[in-house]
């Protein structure tokens, strides 16, 4: 019975999701491709997903930041970010493979400055819509694990990185820099309350997939 009822529960919350969605859906798509035009997606991913190999992807992804931190943190524009990454790439790649070394691996890298397709995805306050961007890529031998994600641009990845941690704040501001307001309400997780049903949607079908 129990099992019953969160089914319904599922369906309950589809359903509202898919009428209330409907009519925005085009707009949101619109925001999607024009938030995309504005930001630079940073991914490392994993070459699996053991312990050791998602260590190995924080690490990576630590030193690559602290290098290019003084680099992309006072870049004004996407263009400038850009090119800096084009120009830099050779020595993010050898920090990556030094890091590799070091930790007595052998794994082959590869990174890539591309648009790709990826899924809704949340950084602190901030929840991007699924859909194409751009990013720059770090793939850590068979690239099969999961991967570590921020925005380079604007430098969110350098919000308060000395803490580990994602200021909402510093995130907030940096973003209505180069976005809209309208787009800005669109992304924020903790205002918009569809970002919050689907969450609860994707919550509740886990649950009953136990």
């Amino acid at each position: 019975m129990k099992k019953i009822l969160s089914i319904m529960n599922v369906v309950v919350i589809l359903l509202f999701i898919v009428f209330n969605n409907a009519a925005s859906a085009k707009e949101g798509t619109s925001v999607q491709k024009d938030i995309a035009s504005k930001i630079i997606r940073f991914h490392v991913i994993a070459n699996s997903n053991n312990v050791q190999d998602q260590s190995l992807k924080l690490k990576i992804k630590d030193e690559i930041i602290k290098y290019m931190n003084p680099k992309l943190s006072k870049s004004k524009d996407i263009c400038e970010s850009r090119e800096i990454l084009k120009r830099e790439d050779k020595n993010i790649i050898k920090i990556a493979n030094k890091v590799i070394e070091e930790k007595g691996y052998s794994y082959s890298l590869k990174t890539t400055l591309d648009k790709e397709n990826f899924p809704i995805k949340t950084y602190g306050n901030i929840t991007l819509p699924q859909g194409k961007y751009e990013a720059y890529r770090v793939v850590i031998g068979n690239g099969k694990g999961q991967n570590w994600w921020c925005v380079m641009f604007p430098p969110l990845c350098f919000v308060d990185v000395t803490k580990g941690e994602v200021s909402s704040k510093k995130t907030e501001n940096q973003m209505k820099k180069i976005i809209s307001k309208n787009e800005y309400n669109k992304i924020d997780n903790k205002k918009n309350k569809s970002i919050k049903i689907k969450s609860k949607l994707v919550e509740t079908i886990k649950a009953v997939s136990k």
